[in-house]
Parts: structure tokens; sequence; C-alpha cells
């Protein structure tokens, strides 16, 4: 049985974040690289759309890349923050990234994928994650804000099955938020992933950005945590897959704050980005200097010791520490219980996990 135990749904194993925590390093590092988006989903939380004007340069993106890897950094994970797409140099900070010996990630609406492209996302065995929040047209074109996103974004995932994904050191995502406008469906668009070799990324929403303009997307605790339970037991049953429903993520766990951190498209150093909070600017300091004196960093870093209230006392917390951008969003403190947490009281609900 696959549990908390065996660091079900983790990137890295134990042994490695403790390494690169106590080494000041990364292992991994999400990247910004213009807010420029083809979209105006309801949710998003960097509300994107227009580039701002102080973005990056690729030299200083490149810039990026290099520090983080000189820091251990192994993954670079390309953000959503904009469209990636969009972004005129893509394949050149890809390449950059893969030539200096780590992994690229990419997360995209999927919109603009061309034979061409994903031809050469495969060919580099790029990772990709795209947008998918609706296997109903007119759900999905109301969540992307745009008229004809569900065909776009459809297209986009059989051009990249035609390509070649989801196959062999080339996986193949889907990241869909939870909301009053999904919930009912997520069952099904949970199978439809995982039979055709798809990560389904199932996700809580972080109150942010655009999302605070929209209180009708919002899910109450209580049914986010019936459809957990469902999609643990759906995956159990149906493909072998046995993990403890928690927040945020299903069939995963958030560790990211031991190991990893953005950089935004102007520069900013965050902790992850619903941890809104800079720690710095690669512009005016080293991304190592930056995370070595970040006060918000070094608590983050040692969450497990630093987490406040029931979360600090809860019997997962070797292997959960619920999502810091729920706390920060709702209570202003990344280091409170999360407020939407249902395993403040995990004996009470019956969520035990014992490894195997």
């Amino acid at each position: 049985m696959k549990c908390f135990g065996e660091h079900w749904g983790l990137e890295f194993s134990r042994e490695e974040i403790d390494r690169a925590k106590a080494a000041g390093g990364l292992l991994s590092l999400e990247l910004e690289l213009s807010r420029l988006c083809n979209l105006r989903c309801v949710y998003c939380y960097a509300a994107s759309g227009l580039a701002r004007p102080d973005e990056l340069s690729l030299e200083e993106i490149l810039s990026v890349v290099d520090q983080a890897v000189a820091l251990g950094a192994r993954k670079i994970i390309v953000l959503g923050g904009g469209e990636p797409l969009l972004y005129p140099d893509l394949f050149t900070v890809i390449d950059h990234i893969i030539g200096r010996g780590a992994d690229a990630d990419l997360f995209t609406n999927g919109m603009m994928i061309t034979p061409e492209i994903a031809s050469k996302l495969h060919e580099r065995k790029v990772a990709v994650v795209v947008k998918m929040n609706s296997r109903n047209p007119e759900v999905q074109d109301f969540l992307a804000g745009h008229e004809g996103a569900f065909e776009a974004i459809n297209r986009g995932l059989d051009t990249l099955m035609a390509a070649g994904y989801p196959s062999e050191g080339r996986s193949l995502g889907v990241e869909t938020i939870i909301c009053r406008q999904n919930y009912d469906e997520l069952p099904d668009l949970w199978r439809w992933a995982r039979r055709q070799g798809i990560i389904p990324y199932v996700e809580m929403m972080t109150m942010q950005g655009r999302a605070t303009e929209h209180p009708e997307l919002e899910v109450e605790p209580a049914a986010v945590k019936d459809l957990f339970e469902r999609l643990a037991a759906i995956d159990a049953a149906e493909f072998g897959n046995h993990w403890t429903p928690h927040p945020p993520l299903a069939a995963s766990q958030c560790a990211r704050h031991e190991y990893s951190c953005t950089v935004t498209s102007t520069g900013e150093v965050q902790p992850c980005p619903g941890v809104s909070v800079t720690a710095g600017n690669i512009r005016e300091d080293s991304l190592a200097h930056i995370l070595r004196k970040s006060k918000e960093i070094q608590e983050l870093r040692n969450i497990r010791q630093n987490i406040k209230g029931k979360c600090g006392q809860c019997e997962f917390g070797e292997y959960c520490y619920g999502c810091r951008g729920h706390a920060y969003q709702v209570t202003g403190d990344y280091l409170a219980s999360d407020p939407l947490c249902w395993l403040e009281n995990a004996e009470e609900n019956g969520l035990k996990c014992e490894a195997k």
C-alpha cells in the first residue's frame, strides 16, 4: 500500500530534501517568464493578461536558471503565471535548462500547441501539464474567460498525445482547480485522465488574484473533503493507487517550501505563488543570498518546527503541513494552521493511514 509513509506524491525523497535544506540549496525552482496570457481565467492567482513593463530580460532569466542549478536544482518548472508559449524565447530557456543538466517542466493552457511545438517538447523530454478544468465546453470556457477555450485546449492535448505523450520520460498532466462549477464532474474527469495515462493534478483553489472577484467559485471544505475521499476510493478500486485524502492536492502532497522557491516575471523571489511575499529580487541580490537571508524562506524551510496551531500537533505532521498559500491568503500568516484542512481532527474523521 502506498501512502504517507512511502512519501506518496513527493517529487524528491526525504533524504534528498534534508540534504538540500542542510546545504541551503534547491531541488527545484518555479520560474515565471511573463504575465502575458491569451486567457482571462476567473480563478487566476496572478490575474494574468498583460505583460508587466519591467519583466526580466532573457539574459536575466537565463542567469536565474544558472543560479538555481548552481544551488542544486534538478528541475526548473516554467510556470503559467502567464502563457509560456506566448514567450518568444521559450525554447531558448528550455534548451538552457536542459543544457545545464536540469529537467524542464512546462505549465500551459495548451491552446497554442501545434504539431511542431509538441514535437519539440517531446524531443526535449519536457514534462507538460495542461490547464484543463472541465470536460464540459460551457464550463471550461467560463472558467477560462474565453469562448472557444475548450476546443483549443482539447486540440492541444490531442496534438501532444499524437506526438507521443505520455510515454517513458515524457509525462503529461492536467491541472484542475476545484470550484463549484466543475465539482460534480471531477470524478469522471479523474477517471478519464487515469485511463489515458495522464496525471490528474486536482487541487483546491487559493483565494488570491482574480479569484477574489469571484466568490461564486468557492467550495466548502466539507465538500472538498468528500470529493477527495471519492477520488481516493476510485484510485484504489480502479487504478491500484492508495493514498490518504488531505488538502490541498489529491493523491499528492506539497513539500515545496523545504526545497524550492518561485521567481516571478519581474524578478521577485517568493516562497511559492500562494505565499506571495517578496523575499528579495534577483536584480538586486543573488538567489543564494536571498534564500539565506530571507526570514520568510528560512521559516518555511523549517516549517515542521515553526508551524502553529493544530497543524503543529497533527499526527500527519511528518508528511503534511497543509497549504501555506491557504494559510497566508486567509489569515495573513503563512505559519498558521491551514484553515481549510479537515485533517485537524483526522482521527475523528477516520482518516488514518498505515504504511506497509
